[in-house]
């Protein structure tokens, strides 16, 4: 990643049986760190399968997805709701909001 500034959101997708994989959750704190650093929001999810169907990605193995406007979308409406939920969570010390993705 080039510019940590055109990044929006951090999104990552954990699933139930990568939550006891030790290199993963090392994995998983440096990127926070980063986001943290350079204040992008972090959004996890707990269906990678779904979030990869959703995003049009084909690579299971990716457990991280940089949302990244194209120019003139960072107005986009769904961005501000994305912003604000991730604002409130923040404000009530929930520092990874967790959205769950919906079924196909």
């Amino acid at each position: 990643m080039n510019d940590p500034d055109s990044v929006a959101f951090c999104v990552l997708a954990m699933d139930e049986q990568f939550q006891w994989d030790v290199a993963l959750q090392i994995h998983f704190t440096l990127i926070q760190s980063f986001c943290f650093d350079n204040d992008i929001s972090i959004v996890r999810v707990s269906d990678r399968q779904r979030l990869h169907e959703l995003v049009g990605r084909k690579e299971e193995e990716a457990h991280c997805v940089l949302i990244t406007p194209c120019e003139g979308s960072w107005d986009d409406p769904s961005l501000e709701k994305l912003r604000v939920f991730c604002e409130e969570s923040r404000a009530l010390n929930d520092w990874l909001p967790e959205i769950s993705l919906p079924a196909r």
